[in-house]
């Protein structure tokens, strides 16, 4: 881990959905080199964490702060160009566009700030185990195949940090291995940090630190 202020500060962070709150007083620090991971319940809110960390969701109290900018004290525009930049994000829904190909996906994290690169594409697509299929539409992919061009996608632009949801949920536990490896050397490599939430035993234990969400905080 690195020395020096944390990557990733979230101070008091509450969520709530009309009158009933999903989780409240949520405190956490991650440094640069630093992979933790999240677990608990289902239905204590740990995908909606990753969310209001990344500001694609609305919070009641708290903030985030990430690499010194406040993300929740900035607009909605300005919300989206800082996650083109400094935010990977691994969605359980994928979210892949099926009219790009494989790696066109993959690839529109670097177009959309201008700076394409075919190498570094190939160069993901390689590390999760897809080399060669960049010229493919996602409809012609398997599910674990789809998961791990999300993953690529997150990882193309070298991300200041990586928010994982569930990103070993549809593979086997070999390809999950790799993918976890990729994790690893990516934040260890970049000085970058990952927030990985997880009900996988496996991936926890590949974490630093592995802390649990409940409705009253981080522990």
């Amino acid at each position: 881990m690195s020395e020096g202020a944390p990557l990733l500060e979230v101070e008091a962070l509450a969520k709530r959905y009309g009158e009933t709150t999903i989780f409240q007083g949520v405190d956490l620090q991650v440094a640069r080199g630093e992979f933790v991971a999240v677990i608990g319940e289902s239905g204590v809110g740990k995908s909606t964490l990753l969310n209001c960390i990344a500001g694609l969701d609305t919070i009641a109290d708290g903030r985030v702060r990430l690499a010194g900018t406040e993300v929740t004290a900035l607009t909605e525009p300005e919300q989206a160009l800082f996650r083109r930049v400094q935010l990977g994000f691994v969605f359980q829904a994928f979210h892949v566009l099926p009219h790009l190909s494989v790696a066109h996906n993959v690839g529109l994290p670097l177009l959309l700030r201008g700076r394409p690169d075919e190498a570094r594409v190939d160069a993901v697509l390689a590390a999760v185990g897809l080399a060669g299929l960049g010229a493919r539409l996602p409809q012609t992919l398997s599910g674990g195949q789809l998961q791990r061009v999300a993953i690529a996608r997150a990882l193309v632009h070298r991300p200041a940090l990586i928010l994982a949801d569930e990103p070993t949920g549809n593979l086997d536990p070999t390809t999950a291995e790799r993918v976890l490896d990729l994790f690893c050397a990516e934040v260890r490599r970049e000085g970058a940090a990952c927030v990985l939430v997880t009900h996988s035993r496996a991936a926890a234990a590949r974490a630093d630190r592995v802390l649990t969400l409940t409705a009253n905080g981080m522990r």
